[in-house]
């Protein structure tokens, strides 16, 4: 099994035509597709373990080194690789090249994910925050010489130049705030853009006018400084936010696209959709099950490690039930089908994670709700102050305005607007040093808040990798047959035994006539006499009440016993927990044994085993129905629905793209050591903001009076604003 090492960014964005990173420029995927080539076929493979530039050149280059293959991109980002190929070129084909330079693939289907794999709201926002920053320091620059005394036609010149850089920036940059306030005015709502730009076009437009009527003072410096640190809020929260495309459809991709069905005893390929129930299924080993069903013919082991959490494959005769989504290991099997496409668990399974991230996109960050009171408050109090002084003037309409737009300007909510994402920025770096990547701008507020941690067991707490445990109770002769035997088969527990005897150095016996018997072991012939490794039965051994594989040499059985390795960090992180008075939950498919077993090991007292996909979903709703605040951590497709269900979520960068998606931080390394810090981390955090609401609020009590009295110019109104802006983010950096 090979298991990935850490992501590198979970956010990098592909550009079209360009790889994923500067090693990639070189690789044969950057040869378009000759103009008039064969019609091919697109297919979209998942490469959960790819992981560097290194990998990027051996799967590209493998790929296409396959005849039939035109051209291989590998997406460092989405841990993906799309094949364009003659019709011939089929998916399983891929998998087994991969698997044979040593990378796990899963095949998905490219008609059910998003139709672009950009952030173009980013690039946007990046791009007008850009033009906001070269336009920022010109016009600065070009203030420093009227600040510095220019009079006259000199003074009109510079304010006309500065005047002719920043009205196009400000229409140009300004765009978000612009089109986001219409769109909540047309509604008849008050938004937070809605004073943003009215301080935006008052800004720029009181300049001009000071500028026409050749006024001492003209304000466009503090219309490009006010855009500019808006956008960088604005910049900010869009990254902290951004959360990779929908789990559902990453769940919904990775149903398996085409089924081999028998049609008269003919083998016919046919799209799932077209598949009903009662036809007859072939799956062959190594192949994903693409409907649920019965097995009508033939023996195999099955691994549902994806679906419910079992470590260990399980048998599967005629008689035996099957899910899509499961993996068929030894031996080709025929089922009967009783559920496919839009009907199948997975589809289910997938409905269920559609339905809640609906529910958490309810949740409103404290600037949200700060900002369904606040903004009506600053128009109240500029249009009052503009009235205001036009009575106390005798309509003055100059004044009046001027100081109408500096109360717009000096209330402006970019502090308020920076008052979480400055946090959640800082502590992200913070959490990132330590091995955690925050996806979503929201979690850290919410990981404040937990009550209760449930773990997943297989991949989470533990590696999920088997490793022998009773190597030394066996004599060198036994292990050197059982390592020949094992070398012949892919079953975990057989692939662990021959890599535990190779790191030993324990060379493999000589066993001829080596045969796989699927859903049983493997059989060969040793010194003239029939050995076998496998099941208990087979092998005549009594079985243990722990994960074991059995040896049956000489007329005698052995049994190889074997646990699953703790993840580094598993007891460090649940003990700063339980410090922290956090109450622990352990909930797996596994069975019982292995499940009780890991939880002694660790400490839980409350753990539950043979928990089915929807009973991790319901136990994770129950808990929240009961006031819990839940923290779920988990790895596979059947925690999936429960990450995305519970109050925040975290899963390992070696979990399934889909739980991944689903979570809203994700633990970067193998040691889960940090989990521990990221919850005391979180409540630091909340009181930085909860801190910069405070500086946000004093800022307006102390600015807003002087304002409202005309003595803050719309440029010193600019200029608080901004330092206000500066001091929340200086007390966000604390964190650091």
């Amino acid at each position: 099994m090979t298991i990935a090492g850490p992501i590198q960014q979970e956010f990098e964005v592909e550009q079209p035509g360009m790889a994923a990173c500067p090693a990639c420029v070189v690789t044969p995927s950057a040869v378009a597709l000759a103009a008039g080539a064969e019609a091919h076929a697109r297919l979209m493979l998942s490469l959960p373990t790819a992981h560097c530039a290194a990998c990027i050149s051996t799967v590209e280059q493998a790929v296409q080194a396959v005849p039939g293959v035109d051209s291989v991109r590998v997406n460092l980002t989405m841990k993906r690789v799309s094949v364009e190929a003659s019709p011939d070129v089929t998916a399983p084909q891929l998998i087994e090249v991969l698997k044979g330079v040593g990378y796990e693939a899963h095949e998905l289907d490219p008609g059910l994910l998003s139709a672009t794999e950009t952030d173009k709201q980013g690039r946007e926002l990046l791009m007008r925050l850009g033009v906001a920053f070269f336009s920022m320091m010109n016009v600065m620059l070009l203030s420093v010489a009227v600040w510095s005394g220019a009079e006259g036609a000199t003074r009109d010149m510079f304010h006309w130049i500065s005047g002719m850089i920043a009205i196009p920036t400000v229409i140009f940059a300004g765009q978000p705030f612009f089109k986001s306030a219409w769109a909540a005015l047309r509604v008849g709502r008050l938004g937070m853009d809605v004073p943003i730009s009215l301080a935006l076009i008052l800004a720029s437009s009181i300049s001009l006018f000071e500028t026409i009527k050749s006024g001492h003072h003209a304000y466009f410096d503090a219309a490009v400084m006010l855009c500019f640190f808006l956008l960088l809020g604005r910049y900010l929260d869009h990254r902290t936010r951004a959360v990779a495309r929908s789990a559902a459809e990453e769940l919904a991709a990775l149903e398996v696209p085409r089924a081999v069905v028998l049609v008269d005893g003919e083998e016919v390929v046919r799209p799932i959709s077209e598949v009903i129930a009662g036809d007859l299924v072939r799956v062959r080993p190594g192949g994903r099950m693409p409907v649920d069903g019965v097995v009508a013919e033939g023996a195999s082991e099955v691994d549902r490690s994806l679906l419910t959490g079992e470590s260990l494959p399980v048998f599967a005769g005629v008689g035996t039930v099957v899910s899509a989504g499961e993996v068929n290991l030894t031996g080709p099997l025929v089922l009967r089908v009783t559920a496919a496409g839009r009907d199948s668990s997975l589809h289910r399974m997938a409905d269920l994670v559609a339905v809640a991230e609906s529910a958490k996109t309810k949740y409103t960050t404290l600037a949200e709700r700060a900002a369904s009171w606040y903004s009506p408050l600053v128009h109240l109090m500029s249009f009052s102050a503009f009235g205001f002084w036009m009575w106390k003037t005798g309509g003055d309409v100059r004044f009046a305005v001027n100081i109408s737009a500096a109360v717009l300007i000096i209330t402006c909510p970019c502090a308020l607007g920076l008052a979480v994402p400055a946090v959640v920025t800082a502590a992200s770096g913070k959490l990132f040093r330590k091995g955690l990547l925050i996806k979503h701008g929201t979690a850290l507020e919410r990981l404040s808040q937990v009550d209760t941690v449930v773990f997943d067991k297989t991949g989470t707490l533990t590696m999920g990798a088997p490793e022998p445990t009773n190597f030394a109770d066996h004599p060198r002769a036994a292990i050197e047959v059982a390592a020949a035997l094992a070398a012949g088969s892919s079953h975990p527990l057989a692939v662990a035994l021959a890599d535990a005897a190779r790191a030993q150095g324990i060379a493999a016996a000589e066993v001829g006539d080596l045969h796989e018997v699927p859903g049983y072991g493997v059989e060969g012939v040793w010194k003239g006499q029939v050995v076998r490794l496998g099941r208990a039965a087979w092998c005549g051994a009594e079985p243990l009440d722990v994960t074991a594989t059995y040896l049956s040499a000489g007329g005698s059985s052995r049994a190889f016993a074997f646990a699953d390795r703790i993840r580094p960090g598993a007891e460090s992180a649940i003990a700063a927990l339980k410090a922290q008075g956090k109450h622990i939950r352990l909930i797996s498919g596994d069975a019982e044994g292995a499940v009780a077993n890991l939880a002694a090991r660790l400490g839980i007292e409350d753990w539950i085993a043979g928990a089915l996909p929807a009973e991790k979903v319901a136990l994770v709703r129950e808990l929240t129905g009961a006031g819990r605040k839940v923290l779920m951590v988990g790895d596979g497709l059947n925690d999936t629905a429960a990450l995305a269900a519970a109050h925040v979520s975290i899963s390992p960068a070696t979990a399934l793209d889909a739980a991944r998606t689903a979570s809203d931080i994700v633990l970067l390394g193998q040691d889960m050591a940090p989990i521990g810090d990221a919850t005391r981390i979180a409540r630091q955090a909340t009181r930085r903001m909860i801190e910069n609401f405070g500086i946000s609020a004093a800022y307006n009590v102390i600015a807003v009076p002087l304002a409202l009295v005309g003595s803050a110019t719309p440029l010193a109104a600019a200029l608080a604003m901004s330092l206000s802006s500066i001091t929340v983010s200086l007390n966000a950096l604390r964190l650091k």
